[in-house]
């Protein structure tokens, strides 16, 4: 019995039983499976019976009697979590990694599914479902940067997230080796056998590493179509030698294509790309060519010369006939629409030919959260609890339910909550070093122990240990933690002397219920003082505010254009005094507006008036409606953020005025109009295109000062509506971010799409932008994505629309098997410099 099935977890780390594998490194997952089975061609499946998450169902028909693995799934919640499976692999060692999914209706629902899959942090892939029985396949090609990997489910942009399977194949060797591995994972965009005798794939047991050769003759749209005329198919049954390099398998190079006419054409698209690759092709010599003839081609790019002029002859580059030959590209940039052309030179007597060939797009790895080894590290001390098995990154691409991260490229963890998560022993050593953590919850749990030196968190603001059974003194370095604003340690058996400096902080602090903790004398005769004082302040503030309250009963407003300003914000609007922005008079104000009697716009903040300065300079007044705490709150931010920044994609911030009861914000008067009137105005000014829209969506990311309010911009360039409304949206909902996300969740987006846009968008486009905006409306900061995250998605729809323009390889860096320039898309070129030539494979 060979141990070779390795651990398996999901979210959580749920063990497989140990089972005879077929070949050293195959795991077969079956993913909501109930019982081990094995399939037609031999490969034996276990069932995920021990994964906590989720719900295991069966599709509403059989897709495969043959396969009973493709005949269940394993589905999870509609919610924010990812959910992963855990591989347990070794370090550096090349795998394979494949993922399939088939619907099946098994909601039946028919809602066809979109999701995003990731390896660790890395995205993989974003698996569309069109149909209720075609697969789905999805691979990676990897080496192993750690002990584990991860296959992760997240962000459901319609249907139910769901998969079918999950298979792990260890490589053998320098198989798949590159340059750039330890930056780059690999993902399989095709892999074609040519001159395949049938529609059926070539793997295992023929491919002893069980690759998927998919057959030329399948027919299916942008599939190997532009076939030269002239095309045949060739084969033999005589052996083929293929044990170097990739060694593909023999059943796939006895077939080939051969260009009777003299050339060899195929186009097809490529999912993923635009994108750099390896792409490499399969070529043997399998026709007995007579003494007089000789089978010579040039790969040639569509628009450009041949590559390099270097000619192929498989026969003198194999060292003869039935002999691997595998030429190809290190790394070059390929178009979403790919062309491939060989060509026959003069002096042959045979067209070109063809065996097979691979082509895999670099994925730059993300390598996670900076916190990713110290968790890693905690969780691994909780093998049995579920919170701890949540699998991958802590951040990336989603949190674990219970830690909350910021939004860097590189994230770091800024709460972690686990109250009554029935936690024993010591309090975590690794929490101490996570350096951006401000919350702690680690309340209601039966720790033991002294409290840590958290001087290793210095934007701690909040601590909870409360109810626990933690012993010792309180750490001195507690009073040092210069942002602490909340200690709360009461209910254990914690003794000895506060330190001075958490009672002499600004810091709400509960110790009861600690019979032996006390404040030093000194400390005890301090608070008395600073407690009478703090009264003695209380008692004037409200004698001042109630002397402010009369006044402004007694004034009242000239006008009663501009409402009154409730007492409960004065405070917050005294944070405008240390501002730097030009602060206008209320009386220059009127006098500009002709007393606020031209209204240009209303929002939520209020409405907005016409006026002209004193030196003839035009301007758009935004008066605060004082109905809301919210809008008083908005304006002290708007204030604050634009009196700094400048940008001309911006509309320019002139200043301010708040006197009284009035709070205004003053900009320049733009004459081209609002966002508003360019989508909702006259056709004559309408913008019907979605190009010019996500241009604009572009030029105002790059002067993008609030993720919030751009993601709303957003949705309104898609779909034309405003923020908030009764009449476009329905009766269920006002705002168009939970109008827009209702839709998308049903898989609905031609609801969301403004009619009146000119129909010549790409569809995915549009859902690349949707799925942008609304991470930018999420509830909570911290699940946002960065303005250079949303920027890269946007400039990324920009180019789907514009890929109908490409044609061709747009730059070849390298043919061969030792060479590599630059990268139109990833700068993986400063490795090494490489020669442009052909070599043998055998000088790889």
């Amino acid at each position: 019995m060979e141990s070779s099935c390795l651990l398996v977890i999901l979210l959580l780390v749920f063990l497989v039983p140990v089972t005879k594998a077929q070949v050293p490194g195959f795991v077969n997952i079956d993913c909501g499976g109930s019982s081990a089975h094995t399939d037609d061609i031999g490969l034996q499946w276990m069932p995920d019976t021990n994964y906590p998450f989720g719900q295991r169902t069966n599709t509403s028909s059989p897709v495969n009697n043959n396969k009973t693995q493709y005949n269940t799934v394993r589905f999870f919640p509609t919610d924010d979590r990812k959910y992963c499976y855990t591989l347990n692999v070794t370090t550096r060692l090349r795998y394979l990694v494949r993922a399939t999914f088939i619907y099946g209706n098994f909601d039946g629902t028919s809602v066809y599914p979109k999701f995003v899959i990731s390896l660790d942090s890395t995205y993989w892939d974003t698996i569309v479902i069109n149909d209720a029985t075609t697969p789905v396949v999805s691979e990676m090609v990897v080496l192993a940067p750690s002990p584990s990997l991860s296959v992760c489910l997240y962000n459901a942009s319609s249907g139910v997230r769901f998969i079918s399977t999950i298979e792990l194949r260890q490589f053998n060797g320098s198989m798949y080796n590159t340059m750039f591995e330890d930056q780059f994972f690999m993902y399989m965009a095709a892999r074609i056998n040519f001159g395949a005798l049938s529609n059926a794939s070539i793997r295992y047991p023929d491919d002893p590493f069980d690759r998927i050769w998919e057959s030329d003759a399948i027919k299916k749209p942008n599939y190997l179509v532009d076939v030269a005329a002239g095309t045949e198919k060739v084969s033999t049954t005589k052996s083929v030698f293929v044990d170097h390099d990739e060694i593909p398998p023999m059943k796939v190079m006895q077939t080939a294509v051969v260009g009777n006419n003299g050339t060899l054409s195929y186009r097809m698209n490529l999912d993923n790309f635009p994108g750099n690759a390896w792409a490499f092709t399969y070529m043997a010599e399998i026709e007995n060519l007579g003494p007089n003839e000789t089978r010579q081609f040039k790969v040639v790019l569509p628009y450009g010369p041949p590559v390099n002029d270097a000619v192929v002859n498989v026969q003198e580059n194999a060292n003869g006939n039935y002999r691997l030959y595998e030429p190809g590209f290190w790394n070059v940039s390929l178009p979403y629409i790919a062309s491939l052309l060989f060509q026959q030179t003069n002096d042959s007597t045979r067209g070109p030919i063809l065996n097979a060939f691979e082509i895999l797009e670099y994925v730059l790895i993300n390598f996670g959260s900076l916190d990713a080894t110290a968790m890693a590290s905690l969780v691994a001390s909780y093998p049995q609890a579920i919170w701890a098995q949540e699998g991958g990154d802590p951040c990336l691409p989603a949190s674990w339910s219970w830690v909350q991260c910021n939004s860097n490229s590189q994230p770091e963890i800024i709460s972690t909550d686990l109250s009554g998560k029935n936690l024993t022993g010591n309090i975590p050593q690794e929490l101490t070093s996570l350096a951006g953590l401000v919350e702690l919850y680690l309340d209601n749990n039966s720790l033991i122990g002294s409290i840590p030196d958290f001087s290793g968190c210095p934007n701690l603001q909040i601590i909870h240990l409360e109810n626990n059974k933690l012993t010792g003194s309180l750490p001195s370095s507690l009073a040092n933690l210069p942002n602490l604003k909340e200690v709360y340690v009461q209910n254990n058996n914690l003794s000895g002397v506060i330190p001075k400096g958490l009672l002499r902080k600004n810091v709400v602090f509960n110790y009861s219920g600690n019979p032996g903790l006390h404040p030093s004398s000194e400390a005890k005769k301090n608070f008395v003082i600073i407690f009478s004082i703090v009264g003695a302040v209380l008692l004037l503030l409200l004698f001042l505010a109630a002397c402010y309250l009369c006044k402004y009963k007694k004034k009242g407003r000239k006008k009663g254009k501009i409402g009154r300003l409730p007492i409960s914000q004065l405070n917050l609007l005294s944070e405008l005094d240390s501002e730097q922005a030009h602060r206008f008079e209320l009386s220059e104000i009127e006098d500009a507006t002709d007393d606020f009697e031209k209204i240009i716009g209303k929002g939520g903040f209020g409405s907005v008036y016409y006026g002209k300065l004193n030196d003839d300079s035009e301007i758009a007044v935004k008066v605060h409606n004082t109905e809301s705490n919210q809008g008083i709150r908005e304006f002290i931010n708007e204030v604050t953020l634009l009196s700094r920044i400048h940008h001309k994609h911006l509309v320019k911030f002139l200043g301010y005025s708040q006197q009284d009861d009035s709070n205004i914000l003053v900009y320049e008067f733009m004459h081209e109009g609002t966002l508003g009137e360019h989508l909702r105005g006259p056709p004559e000014r309408k913008i019907s295109s979605w190009v010019k829209r996500m241009k604009i969506a572009e030029d105002a990311a790059k002067g993008l000062t609030d993720i919030f309010s751009f993601g709303i911009i957003l949705l309104e360039l898609i779909s034309g509506y405003g923020p908030i409304s009764r009449e476009d949206f329905g009766a269920d909902f006002q705002y168009i971010a939970e109008w827009a996300k209702d839709h998308i969740e049903n898989g609905n987006i031609q609801a969301i799409i403004d009619k009146s846009l000119e129909p010549t968008y790409d569809i995915q486009s549009i859902w690349k932008i949707t799925e942008v905006a609304l991470m930018c409306v999420k509830q909570r900061g911290m699940e946002r994505p960065s303005i250079s995250e949303v920027l890269k998605e946007i400039q990324e729809a920009i180019l789907i629309e514009q890929k109908g323009a490409t044609s061709g390889v747009e730059s070849i860096d390298v043919f061969g098997r030792s060479s590599s320039e630059t990268s139109s898309k990833f700068d993986i070129s400063n490795s090494s410099l490489y020669t442009e030539s052909f070599v043998q494979p055998s000088l790889r």
